[in-house]
């Protein structure tokens, strides 16, 4: 019994997608100078800033095989593209970099469209999602 659900965990944590709830991909090339501006101007401080810190980034080479969970992403040619994912789906993208002002703003307005309620019933906040509505009198997940 006990092997049983060992078996069943290893293949359920394992199984899982390998990607957090929101994420920034960014699709850039060793050769890109464009992602290399990106870096000197955005990459440096974009992970201390609060949506570096809520989203963070995860750079794949546009010429090496993309992971399984980025498979489903298609129309990606030029570097760096920059695409929102909430929970495997993307939400939007930024093709190209068009300054530091300007992809601030870009990614500002893209994350307006991430679902705050997205993933909120899930297995790691259910039990905190739960405890907080119970102490209020509200329906839970």
């Amino acid at each position: 019994m006990f092997r049983a659900i060992f078996l069943f965990l290893i293949v359920l944590f394992t199984a899982a997608p390998a990607f957090s709830a929101n994420e920034l991909i960014m699709f850039n090339s060793s050769t890109c100078e464009w992602c290399e501006v990106w870096e000197e101007e955005v990459g440096g401080v974009y992970g201390k800033t609060e949506v570096g810190k809520t989203l963070p980034v995860h750079r794949v080479d546009i010429h090496e095989d993309r992971p399984v969970n980025l498979e489903h992403l298609r129309g990606i040619r030029f570097t760096p593209t920059f695409v929102l994912l909430q929970d495997g789906r993307e939400v939007g993208r930024i093709t190209g970099y068009p300054g530091e002002s300007f992809f601030w703003g870009l990614l500002e307005e893209m994350t307006t469209r991430i679902d705050p309620l997205a993933g909120a019933c899930d297995d790691k906040n259910r039990i905190a999602a739960n405890a907080t509505l119970q102490k209020k009198g509200e329906a839970t997940c």
